[in-house]
């Protein structure tokens, strides 16, 4: 896409980062204060359920329910509130918790305002998995926890974002750029056009092995930025540990591309590719997304058939418009703002035209 980047931010430099290590105490390191002054507060507690799973009236109460469009099960206190969905085939979960609030005040007045929260289980659901012990450990484990889960994780990459570091004081989150500037452009700093194919071991600056023995250097170049697949990789992979290919195509995990996310078997389709190739048409509905769920886009004509954009979506602002987040060449990163096109994926705007179709992991 040709766009306007936004002004270069300060990258750190001669710094060999490590893999995160489980369990790890975070540290955070000083920003300069403008940096300081725009970070996103992502993840504001506003209340807590009055209702706990495990209290006598939760016990007595609880009711496993089975839906269609997607087959899925459904968690609820009696005929009432929902306390947890999880889909046939899909390890994303979404759990009730404390109320946050999602927001970029330098970039949008949109503000996502949600009790949901979204994590990885460690297998994919079926029908009747809730008897299943690995689940019992796992659910005992994170309903209620206030644990960094996957929205929050996406949005300690956004403009802004603080620098978190592991136990050793090795980087491995904080404000993201998309890429480095095109040579071939012809333009300056402020106003290049980015370079893509920055995956999430170039932000990192580590070599990478995959499941299948290849292992992918990272780029100097590519410090600390990330595209919009490499940001989704980031998120669910590197710090979700959903499982990773090297390549699209490759057996083992999440492809690396837009196009080769949208169209492999990992996850379920709740949102399917329809009409025909180039263009593809825009979903009648998508009243059937939930927070975390993988949004695809058909952006530019010249990728023919090839799906060219993928984000994750939040939720609903409130202003009633459908959420999502992505990183993008015009901001130069991860974004929910409205800078080459608001993050909307309702009415008439840039992306909401170009939505395709949707995954949950």
């Amino acid at each position: 896409m040709s766009a306007k980047s936004r002004r270069g931010r300060p990258v750190l430099h001669g710094v060999t980062v490590v893999a995160l290590l489980a369990g790890s105490a975070y540290l955070t390191v000083n920003l300069r204060k403008d940096e300081q002054a725009k970070a996103p507060e992502v993840q504001v507690i506003t209340n807590i359920p009055h209702l706990r799973l495990g209290s006598a009236r939760a016990i007595a109460s609880e009711k496993w329910e089975r839906l269609r469009n997607p087959d899925r099960s459904v968690l609820r206190i009696g005929d009432g509130d929902i306390l947890a969905t999880f889909t046939d085939g899909a390890r994303t979960a979404t759990l009730t918790g404390p109320s946050r609030t999602f927001d970029e005040p330098a970039s949008t007045s949109s503000r996502v305002v949600t009790e949901n929260w979204v994590r990885l289980m460690p297998e994919a659901w079926t029908k009747g998995a809730e008897k299943e012990q690995w689940f019992k450990n796992w659910f005992k484990e994170y309903y209620g926890s206030e644990q960094d889960d996957l929205l929050a994780i996406a949005f300690q990459y956004v403009e802004g974002a603080q620098v978190r570091r592991d136990a050793e004081g090795l980087p491995y989150a904080g404000d993201a750029d998309y890429g480095p500037l095109n040579p071939d452009s012809g333009k300056g700093e402020s106003e290049g056009l980015r370079l893509e194919e920055s995956d999430f071991y170039d932000y990192l600056g580590i070599p990478y092995t995959f499941g299948d023995g290849t292992t992918k250097q990272p780029e100097a170049a590519r410090y600390r930025s990330i595209d919009c697949s490499g940001f989704i990789r980031t998120v669910f992979g590197y710090r979700g540990r959903y499982p990773l290919a090297a390549a699209d195509g490759a057996d083992g995990g999440l492809p690396r591309t837009a196009n080769g996310m949208a169209r492999s078997t990992v996850g379920v389709n709740v949102i399917r590719l329809s009409g025909r190739a180039p263009h593809y048409e825009r979903p009648e509905t998508i009243g059937v997304l939930q927070p975390g769920d993988l949004v695809f886009f058909k952006l530019d004509a010249w990728t023919k058939s090839r799906l060219d954009h993928i984000g994750m979506y939040l939720g609903t602002d409130t202003d009633g418009h459908q959420i999502f987040i992505s990183s993008r060449e015009e901001v130069n990163g991860p974004t929910m703002g409205n800078e080459g096109g608001a993050s909307r994926l309702d009415g008439d705007g840039y992306y909401a035209t170009a939505f395709r179709s949707a995954k949950r992991l």
